[in-house]
């Protein structure tokens, strides 16, 4: 399928029923999903919504952690044409509890261990818990038309400088989401995915559900990521590949745990987002695992994957998280012109898996867009003579010591070369100075003898003594969202406060 996905999500789960066959499995316990099943529960809850008198694009809030109740929800928001507002629910009750009121939610779906939650959170004048056992026997309602245009998803970015923006999505850039991850990992009918990332996460929804949607294939979808399980859910589910974050692929390695032959053998290919992957992790896992990587990069403005490296025997570039696929890549100079020299610059996308807008800010809007359409990232990068993207820092986290960028993840990758080293994250200490110091968090291997002394040596050795860290601290834990990308505009705090 060379042609991104045409009509809407309503359009797809009627396909997908027709056909038949399992579309989730879930090893947690919950009875299996057919698609024929899910789209009668969906289109049950949109006549219920329908009926309520509930306008077409508007915001329906869902507080679920993963699950078949989850998938069943979200299907049914999308099958009736409002907006599904997709709740990160570990964000904070600050940041749940503006997205509730900025989304103009007047319904939500409340998962039974999300009751307090919502409670604390959400204004209960203004909106619903919606009872689900009202879409059960609704008398048939006339479902609003739908066009690919029409907004579908609602997804609140993590607000890291300043408040959470709202990123619209519509049907059409939706699909597109779950079409670049089919296209990029060769998704057919025959494979199904493991998803242990939250689906209120743009990797989890759009990598594995829409991927799923789109390939017609199968998904096994866990309550949340658990290291002791992991292989074994793998083996159970017959899974044929997953997606995960580099925090997760760390910690997999440092497990004793290992996959049964016939899983080993049956996984085509793991995939790596949300953040870089160091090198020295990513060839470590697969020497012992003897399964590829595949290296990805996406953004909840582009319904996750823009880049993805090639599968085997396809050319894998360590340290690159590959090439477009589905859209088109460009490296913007500081008046946002397209460079062609391979130069340093700000990366942008432009295609039919970028989001509409932000929700009611028409200002972040225009600034994220160039007059050409590009979409700006906020990742720095080069793209070298094979269209391969090496992203070198986010331009809102570079450290700036002495009026010299540094970028963050070449610390990161020089502390991660220690084998006992399980996560780690460098960032700048405001200095009188030079403006800012490098310090650097890790979480080492239980029973490691390693020093911060040690670490910050390694990174002498490998960076010189001016970008590297000052001072190393040792975590139990750095701090993370949802998806498991370490939050490192988090990390001064945690130390301070300890």
């Amino acid at each position: 399928m060379m042609e991104p996905p045409k009509g809407t999500i309503r359009d797809w789960l009627d396909t997908r029923a027709e056909e038949g066959g399992t579309g989730f499995v879930f090893p947690d316990g919950a009875p299996d999903l057919s698609w024929p099943e899910l789209r009668d529960t969906a289109r049950d809850i949109a006549r219920a919504l329908t009926a309520k008198g509930i306008a077409k694009g508007e915001s329906i809030a869902i507080l679920h952690p993963n699950g078949r109740e989850a998938l069943e929800c979200l299907f049914g928001v999308l099958y009736g044409g409002f907006r599904a507002t997709m709740i990160n629910l570990v964000a904070g009750t600050s940041a749940v509890s503006y997205a509730l009121q900025h989304s103009g939610a007047r319904f939500a779906f409340v998962h039974a261990s999300q009751t307090g939650l919502f409670e604390q959170t959400a204004d209960l004048s203004s909106i619903s818990p919606f009872d689900r056992s009202a879409a059960t026997g609704c008398p048939p309602a006339e479902l609003h038309p739908l066009s690919a245009g029409d907004h579908a998803l609602l997804m609140y970015t993590s607000g890291t400088t300043g408040r959470p923006k709202g990123v619209v999505h519509t049907h059409a850039s939706l699909l597109a989401g779950g079409w670049t991850t089919a296209v990029a990992h060769e998704l057919t009918a025959q494979d199904r995915g493991l998803c242990v990332l939250p689906i209120y996460h743009i990797n989890g929804l759009c990598v594995t559900v829409m991927g799923t949607l789109i390939s017609g294939g199968s998904l096994a979808m866990c309550e949340r990521f658990s290291a002791s399980r992991f292989w074994a859910h793998a083996g159970w589910s017959q899974a044929t590949w997953f997606s995960v974050v580099p925090t997760i692929i760390s910690h997999l390695l440092h497990s004793e745990l290992d996959p049964v032959d016939s899983t080993r053998t049956r996984i085509r290919f793991g995939r790596s987002a949300s953040s870089a992957l160091a090198p020295d992790v990513q060839r470590a896992f697969e020497d012992r695992f003897g399964m590829p990587i595949i290296e990805t990069m996406g953004l909840t403005e582009t319904a996750a994957q823009i880049l993805s490296n090639p599968l085997p025997p396809g050319t894998r570039k360590i340290g690159s998280p590959g090439i477009a696929y589905g859209n088109e890549i460009a490296i913007l100079d500081a008046n946002q012109n397209p460079v062609t020299d391979g130069s340093e610059g700000e990366l942008a996308v432009r295609g039919p898996n970028v989001m509409l807008e932000y929700l009611s800010n028409p200002e972040a809007t225009a600034g994220t867009f160039t007059a050409d359409g590009w979409l700006r990232t906020g990742d720095l990068g080069r793209i070298d003579a094979d269209g391969y993207v090496f992203v070198t820092g986010r331009l809102k986290e570079l450290i700036i010591k002495g009026g010299e960028n540094i970028a963050p993840r070449e610390i990161d990758e020089a502390l991660y070369s220690h084998p006992d080293v399980i996560e780690a994250a460098a960032f700048g200490r405001p200095c009188k100075s030079y403006g800012e110091t490098v310090e650097a968090a890790v979480k080492i291997r239980n029973g490691s003898s390693l020093t911060p002394l040690e670490l910050i040596e390694i990174c002498h050795s490998q960076l010189g003594k001016f970008k590297s860290p000052d001072e190393v601290h040792f975590l139990a834990e750095l701090p993370k969202g949802p998806s498991g990308k370490i939050q490192r505009n988090k990390i001064l705090g945690e130390i301070e406060g300890r």
